[in-house]
């Protein structure tokens, strides 16, 4: 029997020994039962708080990058460079009115907002945010993403019915029979990636890449699923310029034309939480996720990559991807909704099938990397 070597990486700057000492503290003090609950309830509010202050983040980071794109100054006048304008933004949301619209469905018009909103957190809870720092790490951890994330289109279509309004029923049959479409791009793109990793958990699918990402392992077919797969999922976060269900020049807002306040205010969050989920996701499945750069046989310079906590590798990949995102949705014109679903259905979709069947074959043939070249590349 080969014995193997296992190395071990100092990491100085990971969260996991303050985790650790949070655990033992409430162990300590607590019954087990009790322990538990509390760690959920931290877990969650924890979970609600990067979520928001991620959401009010990416609301400045894309009016300065719009700005840049556009040869303006953006924010300036809230904070040095204006760094506050998004929490002036948010307490101006939270005290607005919410008004009462006659002839609506309330109920349903109540409730529509709050689909949209639990679909993104449960979908953001289930992210690997770094070692140690995943809320839970489900053996079907993509198959879970995939059904909680399609849950936000019910929200939209309720938004759009229950309005009373043609301009809001016609933004949520756009947005329905976009993200349905593209929906299946998606999944389609993830599963090749599962194909080549032998699982749909986050955290074996982050150990398989540690010296060489998915993107690369799979050759052709992974570089076409992501690409696949970026399209995807800015089509599906109603990004320009696939933003066909608010084109304001059309439809004064879209599906949520009649909503103010907070209820508006949900639909906001969840649009740029989505786009930072489906750029986590992409780094997590194509890119390694939190796992730093190593080369097999570079102890010191492995060393070096894990000085870099985790979740700074993880975000800094997540938000080179969100860059691209804004960079293609200040870059292009909007699509008309027949060149949309075209792209979809007559291109997308046939090569994503076509693409998966190769990657069967890459995966059966012994043609990825790791096993190609396991000196290099294998675990």
């Amino acid at each position: 029997m080969q014995l193997k070597t296992m190395l071990f990486y100092s990491h100085p700057l990971e969260l996991t020994r303050i985790l650790e000492a949070i655990d033992t503290f409430l162990r300590i003090h607590l019954s087990p039962g009790l322990a538990t609950l509390a760690e959920g309830i931290l877990v969650g509010l924890l979970l609600l708080a990067t979520y928001a202050m991620i959401a009010l983040a990416l609301i400045y980071i894309e009016r300065k990058v719009a700005a840049s794109f556009q040869a303006r100054l953006g924010p300036n006048r809230l904070g040095k460079y204006g760094v506050f304008q998004s929490f002036a933004d948010m307490i101006k949301i939270l005290i607005k009115e919410i008004i009462q619209i006659k002839k609506a469905d309330k109920l349903l018009f109540y409730v529509a907002p709050f689909f949209v909103i639990v679909a993104s957190v449960l979908a953001f809870g289930a992210l690997p945010f770094g070692m140690n720092l995943q809320a839970i790490d489900f053996n079907i951890g993509v198959f879970y993403l995939l059904a909680v994330s399609s849950l936000g289109v019910i929200g939209i279509l309720l938004a759009g019915w229950s309005s009373n309004n043609k301009y809001s029923m016609i933004g949520a049959m756009r947005s329905g029979a976009q993200f349905i479409s593209y929906e299946l791009s998606a999944g389609f793109s993830l599963m090749t990636i599962v194909v080549l990793s032998g699982t749909m958990q986050f955290s074996e699918i982050i150990e398989g890449q540690r010296y060489c990402w998915n993107l690369f392992n799979g050759h052709l077919p992974a570089m076409i699923a992501f690409l696949i797969y970026l399209i995807s999922g800015h089509a599906e976060t109603n990004r320009g310029p696939f933003d066909l269900p608010e084109a304001e020049s059309e439809l004064t807002a879209g599906y949520h034309t009649e909503y103010s306040g907070l209820q508006f205010g949900f639909f906001y969050l969840s649009e740029y939480l989505n786009m930072f989920i489906v750029a986590a996701v992409a780094a997590t499945v194509f890119l390694g996720g939190w796992m730093p750069l190593q080369i097999k046989g570079w102890e010191a310079f492995n060393q070096a990559m894990w000085f870099i906590p985790s979740w700074v590798w993880f975000f800094g990949k997540a938000g080179l991807l969100m860059f691209f995102s804004l960079w293609v949705r200040w870059s292009f014109p909007r699509l008309r909704i027949d060149l949309l679903l075209n792209l979809e259905w007559k291109y997308l979709l046939p090569a994503n099938l076509v693409n998966l069947l190769v990657m069967v074959v890459v995966v059966l043939s012994g043609l990825t990397l790791t096993e190609l070249f396991p000196a290099l590349f294998g675990n």
